[in-house]
């Protein structure tokens, strides 16, 4: 190329171009212009909401232990699930990992295989081999698995993540994965374990690196309880940023990984080298730094507390307890297939849930299940976990285990088929928010689209159920004055100037907002607004006050109800979170607190 014989535009071009290629290669590669942002997201703490039916029924006879004769004939299928006690319903509906003489599901005619798998990786291979073996014609593959079991609110990633795997594999939109009931729910088993301080300040999580599985249940329980108390989330494992939460990805996706890691770091001193960032900027130095806590389960915790002094449980599925319900992930296309196995399986596990919500027959016969079906502890073990159990230690309370089953009442009630509140949704539409606005170790870029909960969940398999009774909904009672305070969690909702008329972009904080305090559905709520010093203080404390009567109107028409505000009320000018010299502070002190409390 002549550069003598370009002319003036020509030569002004290629130098914007190589003057661009050069700025971007700065922008990536120089320290301290481009690394993954810590976020603070809208998020509120969730509690004690109980989905806790009981339907009076009759004693059924306990499964038996030999495996049965009677469905020997029929296509056997497979389900795998991480060892969780919250699944202790299906298991004992089927007598133990293989279908038993005298079980549910030998009565509703099923054949049944639960396979344990704790690596979420596995868990996922299990069902990409079902589905390439069905595509290869098997009607009933003797590879891999129809479903998996897992937290549910680990739904959006896992099924986002093995849709893509799908799509690229068998062209977009030939097979999904959907959720199809859930059976159980955590209530205490799954936990953020750290230092009382956490529990005490909340504040001082900051700088903090926790060890779990990046995506699933725990991880949004951490995450939760940050948002909750203003503290920001860090979503790049590769980076340490001390003003904010940070997360390893534990060990072959592996929960169990995750506590031997926070035994491993405090005991022997492993520490794991990361970039530092402030300010949302490389700062060129690698910090060496031990794992300070870490999310994780049943016997997770155990192990961490038989192990360690000075730690405790912050935060749980007890105060979160809407949020993991134990959920069936099917291969879609092969599930509308054979409808009935897949609704007679939760119809088994619907009707055992029940003899254990009753009967403490059913109970140690359901741990008896699990033991055999895990092949870990014994059955006094997980009997005791399912109830939950104290400990203490060097003066340090803690808990540990905590867990529900869902009969046919609790289901159509979590999926709001019998209110019209679905719990569910709320929790689904949350943790994508999570996911698309973190962006969990580079889950945009490796994952093209979130499956959404229309796409994503199907009931129509619970609605086929018959012939065994669905209970009456429960209720919660609201009359009793809450006085712990749980979480209290600032939100910036747009108003119209001098007004309280919600602008059109508050809707979506607002629509959070109600996501979460759905899974909290015991706890009541107090609600304070506030104002910057613009204009009158008497003006601005009637100004606050209508603010706050604003959000709570919208959440009381989105079905909120009215009784369980113990207080809503302003405070004006007189409580500025920053300075009111400036636009910046302004607008940081127009807010409105929400509070839970129990």
């Amino acid at each position: 190329m002549n550069w003598s014989r370009l002319t003036v535009l020509s030569k002004f071009l290629i130098v914007a171009f190589i003057v661009g290629i050069i700025a971007a290669l700065i922008y990536w590669l120089s320290p301290g212009l481009k690394v993954e942002e810590s976020k603070q997201l809208d998020g509120i703490e969730v509690t004690d909401g109980d989905v806790n039916n009981v339907t009076n029924a009759s004693e059924i006879a306990l499964p038996g232990k030999n495996r049965s004769s009677l469905v020997a004939d029929k296509p056997l299928v497979r389900m795998a699930a991480y060892a969780w006690n919250a699944q202790s319903g299906i298991i004992a509906s089927n007598g133990g990992p293989f279908t038993t003489k005298g079980s549910m599901m030998e009565a509703n005619g099923v054949n049944l295989e639960i396979i344990r798998q704790d690596w979420l990786s596995e868990l996922r291979n299990l069902q990409l081999k079902f589905v390439e073996d069905f595509d290869n014609g098997q009607e009933y593959p003797n590879q891999g698995v129809f479903a998996i079991m897992m937290m549910g609110d680990g739904a959006p990633y896992y099924i986002s993540s093995v849709q893509q795997a799908l799509d690229d594999k068998y062209g977009k939109g030939k097979y999904h994965l959907q959720v199809v009931g859930s059976v159980g729910l955590s209530y205490g088993e799954d936990k953020l374990i750290g230092p009382p301080k956490w529990k005490l300040d909340p504040q001082t999580i900051k700088g903090s690196l926790i060890s779990t599985v990046i995506g699933d249940g725990d991880w949004v329980t951490s995450v939760n309880y940050a948002f909750a108390n203003g503290v920001k989330v860090n979503p790049d494992p590769a980076t340490y940023d001390p003003d904010a939460v940070n997360f390893y990805p534990s060990a072959n996706d592996d929960y169990i990984e995750s506590a031997k890691e926070l035994i491993k770091s405090q005991k022997e001193g492993w520490a794991i080298p990361l970039k530092e960032i402030k300010n949302n900027k490389l700062t060129g130095k690698t910090i060496n730094k031990k794992i300070d806590g870490c999310a994780t389960w049943t016997p997770g915790d155990k192990m961490v507390f038989d192990a360690l002094n000075g730690f405790t449980d912050i935060v749980s599925t007890k105060e979160f307890n809407n949020q993991m319900a134990t959920t069936v992930i099917a291969v879609k296309e092969w599930a509308v297939k054979h409808p009935d196995i897949v609704s007679n399986i939760l119809k088994s596990a619907y009707t055992a849930s029940n003899q254990i919500k009753q009967y403490d027959s059913w109970r140690r016969r359901a741990a008896e299940c699990v033991t055999k079906t895990y092949e870990m502890e014994d059955a006094d073990y997980w009997y005791g976990m399912f109830k939950g159990q104290k400990g203490e230690k060097s003066g340090i309370s803690y808990n540990m285990g905590g867990s529900r089953v869902f009969n046919l009442a609790d289901a159509n009630q979590y999926y709001g088929i019998t209110d019209g509140v679905n719990r569910y949704k709320a929790v689904y539409d949350q943790v994508s928010y999570y996911l698309r606005e973190l962006n969990p170790a580079g889950f945009n870029q490796n994952v093209k689209r979130i499956v959404p909960y229309s796409e994503a969940v199907n009931l129509d398999f619970i609605k086929r159920i018959k012939d065994i009774d669905a209970g009456k909904a429960y209720t919660v009672d609201y009359t009793q004055k809450a006085k712990t305070v749980l979480a209290s969690g600032e939100w910036q909702i747009n108003f119209s100037s001098g007004r309280a008329s919600l602008q059109p972009d508050a809707k979506d904080v607002l629509e959070q907002i109600f996501n979460l305090l759905i899974q909290a559905e015991d706890a009541k709520l107090e609600m304070v607004g506030h104002t910057d010093n613009v204009g009158n203080r008497e003006k601005n404390f009637v100004l606050s006050q209508s603010r706050a009567e604003a959000v709570k109107t919208y959440l009381m028409r989105k079905g909120i109800p009215n009784s369980r505000f113990q207080k809503v009320e302003g405070k004006g000018q007189d409580e500025p979170t920053a300075s009111n010299s400036t636009s910046s502070g302004r607008a940081k002190n127009r807010r409105v607190v929400v509070t839970l409390l129990k």
